[in-house]
């Protein structure tokens, strides 16, 4: 895919992106210091965001990495007051996330429940908060949280992950209002289907509960997408950028869903055997 050139000025900007080692994220990270940002990779992955953050510098990026557990309060925390310390937070993008193990909400566990709140909805509170903190004693600022499809259009078999989304949507819409006196802008990007390594988890494991080949259900997603294609980390990388930038300067408290056309995911499974 054709990289796209530089958009949006960000020069002298600081940004922070979670759980950008990999995926989407770290396709967020080349899309923002393309527009001259210097970015932050924070990810519980340190050595995989270390070896990333060389890469793009390499290539003349200003990109930086650190050991950040969205899920570790006092971590989160930490990360952020030495951050402030050291310096500005103009950018925070909250992706880190997780899987859910596919399952009925009636045959999901405590533990599996708490996983994926924990990482991808607590998590990112966590980081609203201390980020946001910076950024109210800067009084100015912009975050982006991504959401998904699924908070807006819940799919069947990861009533976890449905919440978890939802609940970011929710937090998104409270921060912009709280946060608006302090000229902080806060938006939320609700991707749909992105065949990277996390939707290829999801893929496999869904087309197990459909008794059908994973080939076969990668099919069905393309085409119930109205473009006709599913979408490439770069897709969201630009609806990402765009809310970071000086263009949606008068933006605040949006929901933009980057899907290709697509609303949600209505598969209904069939019966399960109860043994």
């Amino acid at each position: 895919m054709t990289q796209p050139a530089s958009s949006y000025p960000l020069n002298g900007l600081t940004a922070v992106v979670t759980g950008a080692a990999q995926g989407l994220g770290l396709a967020m990270v080349e899309r923002l210091a393309r527009d001259g940002a210097h970015v932050i990779i924070g990810d519980i992955q340190e050595k995989k965001a270390a070896e990333e953050a060389t890469r793009l510098q390499a290539t003349g990026f200003d990109v930086s990495s650190a050991l950040l557990n969205v899920a570790d309060s006092d971590q989160v925390t930490g990360f952020f007051e030495a951050l402030g310390e050291n310096g500005r937070l103009d950018i925070l993008v909250n992706n880190a996330g997780l899987n859910q193990k596919v399952a009925a909400v009636t045959e999901t566990t405590d533990e599996e429940w708490d996983r994926v709140l924990k990482v991808i909805l607590t998590g990112t509170f966590y980081c609203c908060r201390a980020g946001g903190a910076i950024m109210e004693r800067q009084e100015s600022g912009c975050i982006v949280n991504i959401s998904s499809i699924n908070g807006q259009s819940p799919a069947a078999l990861v009533g976890a992950y449905n919440v978890a989304k939802a609940g970011i949507i929710s937090l998104t819409e409270t921060l912009a209002v709280e946060l608006a006196a302090y000229g902080i802008r806060v938006n939320a990007v609700c991707p749909g289907p992105v065949y990277t390594a996390f939707n290829e988890s999801n893929m496999a494991q869904r087309s197990a509960s459909l008794g059908i080949s994973e080939e076969e259900i990668v099919e069905r997603v393309r085409k119930a997408v109205p473009l006709g294609r599913w979408g490439q980390p770069m897709d969201i990388a630009e609806g990402v950028a765009f809310l970071c930038s000086p263009a949606a300067s008068w933006i605040t408290s949006e929901v933009l869903r980057v899907s290709g056309g697509l609303a949600g995911v209505s598969a209904v499974p069939p019966k399960r055997s109860k043994s």
